[in-house]
């Protein structure tokens, strides 16, 4: 599903993007996603991933892993039936790509810091 990845951007399926991105278990791919709050991801960031009703959600944090989830949403996701697995780019893509076709899988990408 994600062929590469490095600082500032992500091939995904043979298509090269730039910016953050969702992806959704499906496989379709929205670009241009943007955090309420930057390096912290909330709840409602997730709102159009979470609607897909993943069993798993994957958020790559950046290269050096920046961003950080707010205080009490794994537990959130736990309450929801959601695996969230969030790590550093290399590692969360390594889950993703391991996971996607194993179960429904949604993941989100900050693509620098």
């Amino acid at each position: 599903m994600i062929d590469s990845n490095a600082f500032g951007q992500i091939t995904i399926q043979g298509k090269h993007y730039t910016t953050d991105v969702q992806i959704f278990p499906d496989g379709k791919v929205r670009d241009g996603w943007w955090r309420k709050h930057g390096h912290r991801l909330a709840l409602q960031d997730l709102e159009a991933l979470l609607a897909c009703k993943p069993a798993v959600l994957v958020v790559g944090t950046g290269v050096y892993g920046r961003v950080l989830p707010e205080k009490g949403l794994e537990d959130t996701l736990k309450q929801m039936g959601i695996d969230f697995i969030f790590a550093p780019n290399d590692q969360a893509v390594e889950h993703f790509n391991r996971l996607f076709s194993e179960r429904p899988t949604a993941g989100g990408f900050h693509l620098t810091c």
